[in-house]
């Protein structure tokens, strides 16, 4: 990429830990954040917010009278990205843009709303814009009194990491001088649950680790939901206060068989990798934090993509949904967050039950990997 940028920050609120420290201690350990959760009349395996996190949620919704009918998703951002804001240094008033997206968004007052509905046939008052996709960034943007652009998208699983795209390509157009990119899911609702479960893709595993992502022997689907969300502080450059510089972009469609479809071997992965890494040397990625969600086809897909491009010299690889689940949007930016940690501790987390890989040098460069519904792939390259 000819203009690197700078991450200044990267925060997120998910049942990972509310602070830096806490995150790094729970990648640490070999438990899984993966514990029983009632839906409806039915308990499955998923990752909930912590109940001092969703004490947090709640407090804000009392802080100001406009925050108690907001969804979930658009809370969660809030809170991450008041997290990240602070830690780069930015005040109120200062001008930023900001991008946050979601796979989901409103989908619990979407169906509380529409629940009501279908019994009474009239809405609250706020069911709409409550409901309106537009509501994250725009209510971040109230939150942090922000006066620059604001942008919310939806590109499935890979969300996190367009809104990333999006930051980069403004900064690099000279239209912004700081960019607010991240992603919010809050989906361990029913209606969420059962769609998963209808596609046949939820995990039924139980055991250790319910969701066997980076298991490429496994016989059955193994995603689980989480929620959470993650916000990231970028500028143009190579500023001296970075915690990381994206280095290399790439983004990919491959033509679909059927809605949630991806070839054999993820050639929208392929091209989004070999984008991102442009005149890198292949020996130079150290590690690679694949999305990987813990199905068959999307697990063995991705690594097939990465045996591709990297032959029998494969970087170390690893993914953190076995821990904290699928969430959907704000998975991209977790596993950045993921990412950047390692290279600042220069400390590789593998998958506790995978074949152990040996870091035999410094981490320096990280590639980090998303790909959802559509066929849509992203790769985002950082080093220290």
């Amino acid at each position: 990429m000819s203009t690197p940028v700078s991450i200044l920050s990267i925060a997120s609120f998910s049942p990972l830990g509310t602070s830096p420290e806490v995150v790094w201690e729970n990648y640490c350990n070999t438990n899984t954040l993966i514990r029983d959760f009632k839906s409806a009349d039915k308990t499955v395996p998923a990752v909930a917010l912590t109940a001092l996190q969703a004490k947090l949620v709640e407090d804000l919704k009392k802080e100001d009278a406009k925050y108690a009918s907001l969804d979930n998703s658009v809370l969660y951002s809030m809170l991450a990205s008041r997290m990240a804001v602070a830690q780069a240094g930015w005040t109120e008033g200062d001008v930023f843009g900001i991008n946050v997206g979601s796979s989901r968004g409103a989908t619990d007052l979407f169906e509380k709303h529409h629940g009501d509905f279908l019994k009474t046939g009239k809405t609250n008052v706020q069911a709409s814009p409550a409901t309106t996709l537009g509501n994250i960034s725009s209510w971040v943007a109230q939150d942090l009194k922000s006066t620059g652009p604001e942008i919310s998208h939806s590109i499935t699983c890979s969300t996190a990491l367009h809104a990333l795209l999006n930051g980069v390509a403004w900064l690099r157009a000279g239209m912004a001088d700081k960019f607010l990119v991240g992603g919010s899911e809050a989906p361990l609702t029913p209606f969420t649950i059962a769609q998963m479960q209808a596609m046949k893709i939820y995990s039924t595993a139980g055991g250790e680790y319910p969701c066997r992502a980076f298991d490429f022997n496994k016989k059955q689907n193994t995603m689980v939901l989480g929620e959470g969300a993650a916000s990231a502080c970028l500028v143009a450059g190579k500023a001296a206060n970075a915690i990381a510089v994206v280095e290399g972009i790439g983004y990919a469609t491959e033509v679909l068989k059927h809605s949630v479809s991806i070839s054999d071997d993820a050639e929208c992965m392929q091209k989004s990798m070999l984008m991102a890494l442009k005149d890198t040397p292949l020996e130079e990625i150290d590690a690679i934090v694949m999305h990987a969600p813990g199905t068959i086809k999307g697990d063995t897909s991705e690594y097939a993509a990465i045996q591709q491009l990297f032959g029998d010299k494969l970087p170390l690889l690893t993914t953190n949904k076995w821990k904290i689940g699928h969430t959907f949007g704000a998975s991209g930016l977790l596993s950045l967050e993921f990412a950047v940690q390692m290279l600042q501790k220069n400390i590789f987390i593998g998958v506790p039950y995978a074949s152990l890989q040996i870091q035999d040098k410094p981490l320096k460069k990280i590639l980090v990997n998303a790909v959802g519904f559509g066929g849509n792939a992203v790769s985002v390259l950082i080093s220290k």
